[in-house]
């Protein structure tokens, strides 16, 4: 028997190694699935992320509160939407359930402090095994499914409400581009760690990821944060006018409803297939910050 000896196993149009050899004899592996497409488990940090668990049923007139399903929060100083859970989900994807806002107080971007955005909020506790704080602080992968009542560039925020940055608040952006208006499409970005603090290991709010629909001057009238930007500092002025510049205004009617599902944030640089928990599991977990005395399908 005979022995292949490697330091790196690359594809021939790959620009990165898929596995790196170690002289002790293990190895680092950028793995997307297993044999037959099933995903690795227990990486997505993010709960309900397939939308199937709405404990609150059908919630209208929301500005900056909870509706459909649980743990993603409506934030907004001028709009207002009804918040619901929907059946309309990708084709083919596996997904049964979605969340939906459906715009009833249109706006959007008319005044320059005016922000408009759906916030998923983590426990410092939860978020230890990113390093933060560390030279090993760990990139991160987000994934989600969205279907947006307008094409152009839409972006997303990571905010470290226990991340300190030159006496404010760490924060980055990332912006994606909705081709098609109305129509499903899959985004992943990627988010460097920070290295220069970290979260408190309890239950308090260590860190938000917010995506906008709708943003005023103050926010999206800088320069934009470059696609490989670093974190910076959410103090600053001139910081924030550069968290979504270009972002369309997804709010301008009440005609417009925007979709979202298959939300997945895992740490390392490669997205991997969307982890599909039982809704048992995912009930447990959302009830930890909700929970009702009536049957699970009772608005």
């Amino acid at each position: 028997m005979s022995t292949l000896k490697v330091d790196t196993i690359r594809h021939n149009s790959a620009t990165s190694d898929a596995i790196t050899t170690a002289a002790d004899g293990t190895c680092t592996a950028k793995i997307t699935g297993m044999t037959g497409g099933g995903a690795l488990s227990h990486r997505n940090l993010i709960i309900n992320g397939a939308m199937m668990v709405a404990q609150r049923g059908q919630v209208t007139g929301v500005t900056n509160g909870f509706g459909g399903p649980d743990r993603f929060r409506f934030h907004s100083n001028y709009s207002a939407v009804t918040m619901s859970q929907s059946t309309d989900v990708p084709t083919g994807q596996g997904f049964a359930k979605s969340l939906k806002l459906d715009v009833t107080t249109a706006g959007g971007d008319s005044n320059a402090d005016t922000y408009t955005e759906i916030d998923y909020n983590f426990e410092g506790q939860e978020l230890t095994r990113l390093k933060y704080g560390s030279s090993g602080a760990e990139t991160t992968i987000l994934s989600f499914w969205i279907k947006s009542p307008k094409a152009g560039i839409h972006w997303v925020r990571l905010y470290g409400d226990e991340l300190s940055h030159s006496g404010g608040n760490a924060f980055i952006s990332r912006k994606y581009t909705v081709s098609s208006a109305n129509t499903w499409q899959k985004v992943t970005l990627s988010f460097p760690g920070y290295t220069s603090d970290g979260f408190d290991n309890d239950n308090t709010k260590g860190m938000r990821i917010s995506w906008y629909f709708a943003q005023g001057s103050a926010y999206s009238g800088g320069t934009a944060q470059a696609d490989d930007g670093g974190w910076l500092n959410w103090g600053s002025a001139s910081n924030r006018a550069r968290n979504t510049v270009g972002q369309v205004n997804c709010f301008d009617s009440t005609s417009n409803d925007i979709y979202l599902t298959g939300v997945q944030f895992e740490v390392g640089p490669v997205a991997t297939p969307f982890e599909h928990r039982s809704i048992g599991e995912e009930l447990i977990r959302c009830q930890r910050y909700y929970e009702k005395s009536y049957q699970l399908g009772d608005a």
